[in-house]
């Protein structure tokens, strides 16, 4: 046994010597390397599909629980303990920085190689399309990152400077400078139009859609074969970002940088511009007449099952501009139904957004004209109530809904799923979704990224701050008419009275604010719009006892935030620390 280690030992220090034995060469594992990745296109793409997974509307967040429109009865929700006083630069929720920067760099590092990666050597025409198509997602999605970036970390600095974020333009290596300063508001705002300009470059027809002739071929495609146009932008890809998509991101990022928080000088030209992008969007659409007449009841079952992208002529929502793909799942239901449908009941709708909902005939109900009867709260009232959000006496999934005393699990506070406010999350759900686990089901969903209706809310909001409540731009309508077409959609009662009587821009704002607060309900805007109207993050949430005829409304969660500041959120303190050119935002 000596004899033989001896041996070996000898052996290996002869192959040391030699440097020539194979013992000693580490055999090839299955680790893809990233010469491997660009040369092979299916896992370059990959490199683009990552980003796509970092979408923040992959899912909702309902972060209206952190706003005065609900509670949760999960008490371990972080949107919760931010809402009651634990939102830091340490502890941030809705912060996007980790999540928008490495999906920038992984869109960075994917345009580095498009032009190297063998998309379809073997047919030229193939190749050239390939490398034009991802340049244009690739270049929208960058865009989108960074819009979600400034949304969340756009803010004053120590010296009350308006700062962006940082520009992350090309791919860091280790070797690079990570320690780099945010840019001004204005110069971040520049960024995401360049790239928004660069995507609709190469995306210059509006969808993905397949043609049948050469007549249908988009501006610098002329050259090109209908058949191989139709696979690389054909309608399997219709649920890619695409020219549509961006233009109305366009929009968003105007109206950003045209509100209160960006624009303290209220700058006529930046509304002007927020109300252009948005109607040249609509103009698409069919302007004021493209408005879905179902386009509140999206999430509907029978309007969802009606989804069909494979049919030779695709069938999709005339609400929808972007979404995730259909899939079959309940479990959106699991965590909102009450307790009586086998459900957890987590988002709690506050009296605070009861209130927001007008009367039938459209008068708010704290005028004198809407004939509301505290008595009687729910009857004549804005039908989008119902629709909405389930109350004493609304009927869920076929059956009537009782919240006050002797409700049973449903009722106000008996067990630890049951509301906390006194009304139940009802938008967004399919009622026809059974949880008994004898019978459990499951139906067709899918998550909206971009729907139509936020673009007409864009474009009224825009087009009264620049051209009042009647001014129309270029477009052929004004904010006037885009609000009474969402209440009419909605069944307020016609004529609409109300509408009529308002004369002047201040009060066609409060309206406009108060329609988008009930259109985009639970879809996570109110957050957002709060801060960007530089409005009071600080309103209680509320709710309703009800015992019999005895109706009270209650405190039934603070808002612990600091108008002061909170209106623009932190930079992570872990980064400030770390980079010491990133400026924090004055407050935090």
């Amino acid at each position: 046994m000596l004899k033989s280690l001896k041996i070996y030992r000898w052996l290996f220090a002869l192959c040391v010597a030699l440097a020539g034995c194979d013992i000693l060469e580490p055999v090839n594992d299955n680790h893809a390397t990233l010469d491997r990745v660009y040369q092979n296109p299916t896992f370059a793409e990959g490199v683009l599909m990552a980003a796509y997974t970092r979408l923040p509307t992959n899912s909702l967040s309902f972060n209206d629980v952190a706003t005065d429109d609900a509670v949760t009865n999960n008490k371990l929700n972080d949107y919760l303990r931010m809402a009651t006083g634990q939102w830091s630069s340490i502890y941030n929720p809705v912060g996007q920085w980790n999540n928008s920067i490495a999906a920038i760099q992984s869109l960075n590092q994917f345009l580095a190689v498009i032009d190297t990666v063998n998309w379809k050597g073997s047919v030229p025409e193939l190749n050239w399309m390939y490398t034009q198509r991802f340049k244009g997602e690739a270049y929208a999605l960058r865009a989108l990152f960074q819009y979600h970036l400034l949304v969340t970390v756009a803010g004053p600095g120590a010296n009350g400077q308006l700062l962006g974020i940082p520009i992350f333009d090309r791919l860091l290596d280790v070797r690079d400078n990570f320690n780099l300063p945010r840019a001004t508001f204005e110069e971040s705002v520049a960024q995401i139009y360049a790239d928004m300009d660069r995507s609709l470059g190469y995306l210059t027809m509006n969808d993905y859609r397949n043609i049948s002739n050469t007549s249908q071929l988009p501006k610098g495609y002329e050259h090109v074969s209908v058949v191989n146009y139709n696979i690389i932008f054909g309608q399997e890809l219709n649920q890619r970002i695409s020219a549509r998509m961006v233009k109305a991101l366009r929009a968003r990022l105007a109206l950003l940088a045209a509100s209160p928080a960006f624009n303290p000088n209220n700058n006529a030209s930046l509304w002007a511009k927020t109300a252009d992008y948005a109607g040249a969007s609509l103009q698409e659409l069919g302007g004021l007449a493209g408005l879905d007449p179902a386009g509140h009841r999206f999430y509907l079952k029978s309007l969802v099952d009606a989804v069909n992208v494979s049919a030779s002529t695709p069938i999709d929502q005339k609400e929808i501009l972007w979404r995730s793909s259909v899939v079959n799942s309940n479990s959106r239901e699991q965590a909102h139904f009450p307790p009586s449908l086998f459900g957890r009941g987590n988002v709690n709708p506050t009296q605070n957004l009861v209130d927001a909902f007008p009367a039938a005939n459209g008068y708010p109900i704290d005028h004198p004209q809407s004939q509301y009867d505290p008595a009687t709260p729910y009857a004549n009232r804005d039908p989008r109530l119902r629709l909405y959000i389930a109350y004493d006496g609304n009927t869920f999934s076929g059956r009537t809904l009782r919240t006050g005393v002797g409700g049973g699990v449903d009722a106000k506070d008996s067990v630890e799923t049951s509301t906390r406010t006194g009304y139940y999350l009802k938008k967004l759900l399919v009622e026809e979704v059974n949880l008994n686990p004898v019978s459990m089901t499951t139906q067709k969903h899918y998550e909206v990224h971009m729907r139509y209706t936020e673009l007409f809310l864009i474009y009224a909001e825009a087009a009264n701050e620049a051209w009042g409540p009647d001014g129309a731009g270029t477009w052929g309508f004004s904010a006037r008419e885009v609000v009474a077409a969402i209440r009419k959609r909605a069944g307020i009662t016609q004529p609409d009275s109300y509408l009529t009587s308002i004369t002047t821009k201040e009060e066609m704002r409060k309206l406009i604010r108060n329609e988008r607060r009930l259109e985009l309900c639970f879809e996570g805007f109110r957050f957002w719009d709060l801060r960007r109207w530089k409005e009071n993050l600080a309103e209680p949430a509320k709710g309703i006892n009800i015992n019999r005829t005895n109706l009270t409304v209650v405190d039934v969660e603070p808002r612990v935030y600091n108008n002061n500041y909170m209106h623009y959120g932190p930079i992570p303190e872990t980064e400030v620390v770390k980079y010491n050119a990133l400026i924090q935002n004055k407050g935090w």
